[in-house]
């Protein structure tokens, strides 16, 4: 290998320097330019030992190239630049190779990253399974415009099916903004293969996955009716606590996060939490039926999927759902259940 970790080099396409940071293989390197660490192809640097000697002659031939950088290929660039440009929040995946006895290059394992290009600073919590089976997880937070290491991922778990799960909150919560994004990655090996025979055609050390777009504003609740005015005016108003008791405001969303439901929920197990949502759960669709709503949204999480599978059962066998799906939604990631109702004859 040409170069190693700390050794002083030369962006030739900017005529930058830096310092090599991590060696991916033969023909790749992490390299830290002004403070922005990027992955970069080993042909595309130098060491800036000849610059500093030659320094006028190298600038003279830099204004000539210049002039032709609109002829440089696009798939040149380091893909982690071109990501940087992008808004969003992605899960990038940085291929590592070898090579065998024909001296063809193959893929070990991948470097995962979590690559923020919004102008928000993020909690996360992350969640790796493959085979249902927990592998990784990590919690921490990722700033505006940062990238963070998560793991290596060996090449062969793609064929036990990974499942990548996050659930993001804002370092600087917001009163506008939701209290969480919830969002999961699925993987299949054939997808991926084509993801890798891709980055060789352009030339591009990375792929990635959007993960979220733009943060969620926080869904507005159904607000109460000020009666005061109406009191100060001289009409009689009547006490309503019971009544609201009983028949409780209409909800177009429902949030079945344990910490929403109730207060006291750290002693309960997972079968009696489970079990709390559901009764939740029914309640309000009663209560949407009742009023015969034309929908409902259902928060139940991503998670493992266990209570949102339960819900889809009970939808089965309910006469006024006309159809209901999990879909991705900006709002709620794929947390979310929207359930469309039909009333015949009423």
């Amino acid at each position: 290998m040409k170069y190693q970790i700390g050794d002083e080099i030369l962006v030739l396409q900017t005529n930058e320097e830096g310092r090599v940071q991590e060696i991916i293989d033969d023909k790749m390197v992490i390299v830290e330019v002004r403070g922005v660490r990027f992955p970069i192809h080993t042909d595309q640097i130098d060491f800036p030992y000849f610059k500093r000697f030659t320094e006028k002659k190298l600038f003279t031939e830099k204004k000539a190239e210049k002039t032709y950088i609109d002829q440089i290929p696009v798939e040149r660039k380091p893909q982690t630049r071109e990501i940087k440009a992008a808004d969003g929040v992605w899960l990038s995946f940085i291929p590592k190779y070898s090579f065998d006895e024909f001296g063809d290059d193959l893929v070990d394992y991948f470097k995962i990253y979590l690559v923020n290009r919004t102008n928000d600073s993020l909690r996360f919590y992350y969640q790796q399974e493959a085979n249902g089976s927990l592998q990784f997880e990590f919690k921490s937070e990722v700033y505006a415009q940062k990238d963070v290491y998560l793991h290596d991922l060996d090449f062969s778990v793609l064929n036990e099916s990974p499942h990548f799960f996050f659930e993001f909150s804002l370092s600087k919560p917001d009163k506008k903004k939701a209290d969480y994004f919830e969002t999961e990655l699925k993987l299949r090996a054939k997808q991926v293969f084509k993801k890798i025979e891709e980055i060789k055609e352009k030339n591009e050390p990375t792929f990635s996955y959007i993960l979220l777009d733009i943060y969620p504003d926080k869904i507005k609740e159904d607000k109460k009716v000020d009666l005061s005015s109406l009191s100060k005016a001289g009409f009689k108003v009547i006490n309503n606590v019971p009544v609201k008791e009983k028949n409780p405001p209409v909800r177009s969303v429902v949030d079945l996060h344990i910490e929403k439901i109730t207060d006291d929920y750290k002693g309960l197990n997972n079968y009696e939490i489970v079990s709390l949502q559901l009764k939740e759960f029914e309640k309000w669709y009663d209560i949407a039926v009742a009023n015969m709503q034309p929908n409902l949204v259902i928060i139940h999480g991503v998670g493992k999927g266990v209570l949102r599978d339960e819900i889809h059962n009970m939808l089965k066998t309910k006469k006024e759902v006309q159809s209901f799906v999990n879909q991705y939604d900006p709002r709620f990631g794929y947390g979310a259940t929207e359930i469309f109702f039909q009333y015949w004859g009423k």
